[in-house]
């Protein structure tokens, strides 16, 4: 069981930098057109508009109370999370603050996995509570960007995300009976990317952590939450966005 789990972390660490490692080399031949700039009249326009894409890899991170080693607790070895693959969908509406930085909202709708396997040391067989969700995501973000070369420019991004459950099995009966989460999160998102503009759009391939600063056990508690003080949540993203095209054209076609 442990090497099981060890090796899909592996694989989907792996799997990450793959990811990021494509997008980078994507993004550094795109920049070598260096002939014409696309969208040269980009950053004076103060609002933009888009959608994204996002695939994402999320796990719980877990903190163990006094009780998980007193005596009624001796039976369990330990509760491992799992990592799980999910994706996003979502809008961006982008607002100019100055030349380097601006202010971004990203209404999303996110479809998450989560599990714990309860492992036991008395011949029990490993007990495995499983969550699914639909979540309602509002981040707020602040992008600085570098400065422009040719057709692409590098940036950091970072701001609070707040989330709410819309749907989920683990809000049945079932999982009421077992571990019971709270319906509201709320996460810190740090990621950085890189702008590719071509002659209708802009292009934007990013990488985004997220750590769960709210703890998401309720204030009651059953067999299946009381070895636990503490449990947020985890998660990396690989984002594609494409936004709005260039103003010169839309003031072109408005006079014919």
């Amino acid at each position: 069981m442990y090497a099981t789990h060890t090796r899909d972390k592996f694989y989907l660490l792996r799997l990450q930098i793959i990811i990021i490692l494509s997008l980078c080399s994507f993004v550094g031949l795109q920049g070598q057109n260096l002939n014409y700039d696309n969208l040269w009249d980009y950053d004076e326009q103060n609002v933009h508009y888009g959608f994204l894409i996002g695939i994402h890899s999320s796990d719980y991170r877990i903190k163990y109370n006094d009780d998980f080693v007193s005596p009624r607790m001796d039976s369990l070895h330990s509760i491992a999370p799992g990592k799980h693959f999910g994706f996003k969908l979502g809008f961006v509406v982008d607002f100019y603050v100055f030349q380097y930085l601006s202010f971004r909202i990203t209404p999303t709708v996110a479809f998450y996995e989560y599990d714990l396997t309860y492992r036991y040391v008395d011949g029990q067989d490993d007990l495995l509570e499983f969550k699914d969700a639909t979540m309602l995501e509002i981040p707020l973000l602040f992008k600085y960007k570098s400065a422009r070369r040719g057709n692409s420019n590098m940036y950091l991004i970072a701001g609070p995300n707040f989330q709410f459950e819309a749907a989920g099995r683990g809000d049945g009966v079932r999982t009421r009976q077992k571990l019971e989460l709270k319906n509201f999160n709320t996460t810190l998102d740090i990621g950085m990317g890189f702008d590719v503009f071509y002659e209708l759009f802009k292009f934007t391939p990013e990488i985004r952590y997220s750590f769960g600063f709210r703890n998401l056990l309720p204030n009651t508690s059953n067999d299946f939450d009381a070895a636990l003080s503490k449990l947020t949540t985890h998660n990396v993203t690989a984002f594609i966005t494409f936004e709005g095209g260039p103003t010169y054209l839309k003031r072109r076609k408005g006079k014919y």
